[in-house]
């Protein structure tokens, strides 16, 4: 059997959440995968290990009161970067954006770093040069 492609893996990754069916992310984590979230700022939380992934992920893929969606997805050879959109809340603002840069090596997600856009905790450049 041939090995999943970068692209196949993160597909299966993606519809995990849009399916809500953690159970896709069964055969899809490495067990030296390396994830680190989007919080707490500036560093996020870092998480080490395909069972501590996996369990990370699953709770995620499960919490139908959120809402992980896909934007858009670029692969590039064994990396690939997911624009998201994640949804926590019924309100107008309770969401925010944001991209998972991802690495996958024989068949495997090893690595997904998330970064997302804050809600107006860092000062915008604009801000801080007007103060001076």
């Amino acid at each position: 059997m041939s090995l999943r492609t970068t692209t196949d893996v993160i597909d299966l990754f993606n519809r995990a959440f849009t399916d809500a069916d953690a159970g896709l992310l069964t055969d899809l984590i490495g067990e030296d995968c390396v994830m680190e979230s989007v919080q707490p700022a500036p560093t996020g939380e870092r998480v080490e290990g395909r069972s501590a992934c996996l369990a990370w992920w699953g709770a995620l893929a499960l919490d139908r009161a959120t809402q992980f969606r896909p934007q858009e997805v670029v692969v590039a050879g064994d990396r690939a970067t997911i624009r998201w959109r994640y949804r926590f809340g019924d309100g107008e603002a309770d969401w925010v954006e944001g991209v998972n840069l991802m690495r996958v090596r024989d068949g495997l997600i090893v690595e997904a770093l998330g970064y997302s856009k804050t809600a107006g905790e860092v000062p915008l450049a604009i801000d801080t040069a007007a103060g001076h």
